[in-house]
């Protein structure tokens, strides 16, 4: 999607601008949470995600009152530009009519002088009257960085979004793999119950499991590792199916789990509390509540803005909602210590939850086909911001570097660390962690802060942004902030005391 009608794509209604911010949260992060609920307890589970749920509403208002700051500050760059147009084709002035003019007006003049009335509104070449925080043209986090941070505050804004990119991309070519060898060496036979199996397992004769998942991870990376080197566009339609399929499957599994309880039959017993696995469910809630970074693609073509606040409530109340629904049915519905890193590989080998074959299958393979799907959009919008980090004004790149040292450099790291490790939890809990915490909470506060700051000077206290977040008062920036370096610190913390018990 890319402002108005030109710069944004075809518009949209709230509703399914509601719809898209959905299927943009509730991603493969939902899959890992069960078992991240079941690791922390049920009620500390319930605690944590509901803080980190409104933590993350915060600083999405964060994000939009910043795109409106944008919108406004290009529309006075744009109105200044015209007018210094205007005053250079029509000045056919004396040396004595410049030096009256002089005398009566001053030599400098603000960006644009602002009416005295609350809102400021000019009208425009076009015509019609334009309120100055319309968000009408898309502005991505990467030129916001640029309009409000320094050049090193630009650089590490990239690097952040560079190091989430990645943890996407090794957590996507991990869990297709991964579904892959779960469905190929998995019981499949209604005679035994759910198995937990290691590694070293046979799979098929003398292959063992790791060795069927580093197969299937080679397949992967022959056939979706080249869209990295070209364009992913025109996935419109592959998108509306890979979101028809997400709902089917996450349906089938809440209601499975829901009629496998109603019977009695749960063997779930988590506990309301354990410490040891706050960590990690940390990362993966983080992780699942993560869309601050797709913000200007999703709000910008929305047709009615005036309700765009409502509508993020409404969203994450229904995920909130959504997410506790599918990790409470799971916690309770299966054996804790025999959850999988991903909730759908629950219900392949296991027939006393679900004994069609073919429904066995189609959740085993689900991931596969939505993953495999936004594999290479990731791929080509990490390359794409490589090229922009380097990217130097008026330079270009040699044609082995711009198509394939780059692409290069964005599809082995991932691959390598996938091989190395097909643990999921703890892939969605590191990014999220730490990548995570930056795109979700640092760069949102730090956006919102010197947005405002820098707007204050050419438009005065009386220029109200419309799309202003409601935790307007710097109070919340520094809590946010705050929120974020104690987090890391915790986090970093516990995986070094980790380390060291082992």
């Amino acid at each position: 999607m890319a402002g108005g009608i030109t710069e944004s794509g075809e518009p949209y209604s709230p509703f399914v601008g509601l719809v898209y911010m959905f299927n943009l949260i509730v991603g493969t992060g939902a899959l890992t949470m069960p078992k991240a609920f079941a690791e922390a307890g049920w009620a500390v589970s319930i605690a944590l995600i509901s803080f980190l749920g409104f933590m993350s509403y915060m600083t999405t208002t964060f994000v939009i009152e910043a795109m409106a700051a944008a919108n406004a500050q290009l529309r006075w760059k744009k109105r200044k530009q015209e007018e210094v147009d205007d005053s250079d084709s029509t000045s056919e002035y004396s040396d004595d009519d410049v030096a009256v003019r002089g005398r009566s007006e001053p030599e400098t003049k603000p960006i644009l002088s602002v009416p005295h009335r609350r809102c400021p509104v000019f009208s425009e070449r076009s015509g019609g009257h334009v309120d100055h925080f319309d968000i009408v043209e898309r502005v991505e986090m990467g030129q916001m960085a640029s309009m409000f941070f320094n050049k090193v505050g630009v650089n590490m804004f990239y690097i952040c979004i560079i190091v989430y990119l990645y943890g996407d991309l090794a957590i996507y070519a991990a869990a297709v793999p991964i579904s892959l060898m779960e469905v190929a060496c998995g019981n499949h036979s209604c005679s035994a119950g759910s198995v937990k199996y290691n590694d070293t397992d046979p799979c098929w004769g003398s292959v063992t499991r790791k060795d069927a998942y580093r197969l299937f991870l080679t397949v992967f990376t022959l056939l979706l590792g080249p869209f990295t080197f070209f364009s992913a566009q025109k996935t419109k339609y592959l998108q509306i199916l890979t979101s028809l399929m997400r709902w089917i499957a996450f349906t089938m599994m809440i209601v499975l789990a829901l009629i496998r309880i109603g019977k009695g039959a749960g063997e779930g017993r988590p506990p309301a509390a354990s410490l040891s696995g706050v960590p990690n469910l940390f990362g993966v809630c983080v992780y699942s509540f993560m869309c601050q970074h797709s913000l200007p693609s999703l709000v910008t073509p929305i047709s009615d803005k005036r309700r765009v606040g409502s509508l993020v409530v409404l969203d994450y109340v229904l995920i909130l909602a959504f997410y506790a629904l599918l990790s409470f049915t799971a916690i309770f519905c299966f054996d804790s210590s025999l959850l999988h890193d991903m909730y759908t590989l629950d219900f392949t080998d296991n027939c006393s939850v679900l004994d069609v074959p073919f429904l066995r299958y189609f959740l085993g393979l689900f991931p596969v086909f939505t993953i495999s799907t936004n594999f290479p959009i990731i791929a080509v919008t990490l390359r794409n911001n490589w090229k922009t980090l380097f990217h130097r004004d008026g330079g270009t790149y040699p044609w082995v570097v711009d198509r394939v040292a780059f692409p290069l450099i964005t599809l082995v790291p991932p691959i390598v660390v996938a091989f190395c490790t097909h643990n999921l939890e703890s892939l969605v809990g590191i990014t999220g962690s730490y990548a995570g915490t930056g795109i979700q909470y640092i760069v949102p506060a730090c956006l919102v802060f010197f947005a405002r700051r820098s707007l204050e000077p050419a438009v005065g206290r009386d220029a109200v942004n419309k799309h202003r977040s409601p935790f307007r008062h710097a109070f919340w920036v520094w809590f946010v902030l705050l929120w974020a370096v104690s987090c890391l610190l915790f986090v970093t913390a516990n995986i070094i005391l980790n380390d060291v018990k082992k």
